[in-house]
């Protein structure tokens, strides 16, 4: 009874049972895909998440659920931006920070998808819409220069990039601005 709630008087499962399902059944990166999505737009608890294994413990998918939990992060806005962090990660570098918002004095000038803000180095995902809509593109274009004039570095990353050369640019990027790799 604890895993059924009900929205406009129709029964449906609470978001810790929700994501126990999608973390059991879906492969890793779409399971982080869409449990980064569930957080961003239903904020769950993992722990509540991990009391269901326990109550199920001969469940399926169960070592997959406990690998894809530790990544979940509801500030990724899209599949493609938790791909992104994912590649990262599993590339050996530092979990970036999601959702960064950078302010000159009080102005906020934009709001980077992910990053280290220690070492001022962002990487942003683009979708089709910063190319296709041109008051979108005008927008970036100018928030772009505004970031670097501040001393970002930003990595732009769009579908026909590589894995490894998105990995190369992030490392370098970071190793310029003294992350050590180990």
């Amino acid at each position: 009874s604890d895993e059924i709630t009900h929205v406009a008087r129709l029964p449906v499962t609470t978001p810790a049972r929700t994501a126990y399902d999608l973390g059991r059944r879906l492969p890793r990166g779409a399971a982080v895909a869409r449990l980064d999505a569930l957080m961003r737009a239903t904020p769950f608890s993992v722990e509540d998440v991990l009391v269901l294994a326990k109550r199920y413990p001969g469940a399926r998918g169960l070592r997959r659920l406990r690998a894809a939990l530790p990544l979940v992060d509801g500030g990724a806005a899209s599949p493609k931006e938790t791909w992104l962090r994912l590649l990262l990660i599993d590339a050996g570098l530092p979990a970036p920070t999601t959702q960064i918002p950078v302010y000159d004095d009080w102005l906020l000038i934009g709001i980077l998808d992910m990053g280290w803000e220690k070492y001022k180095v962002a990487a942003e995902y683009d979708g089709d819409q910063h190319r296709a809509n041109r008051r979108q593109y005008v927008k970036d274009q100018r928030r772009l220069r505004e970031l670097e004039a501040m001393g970002w570095i930003i990595i732009r990353v769009i579908a026909e990039d590589s894995p490894a050369d998105v990995v190369r640019r992030v490392r370098d990027a970071l190793i310029r601005r003294g992350y050590r790799d180990t």
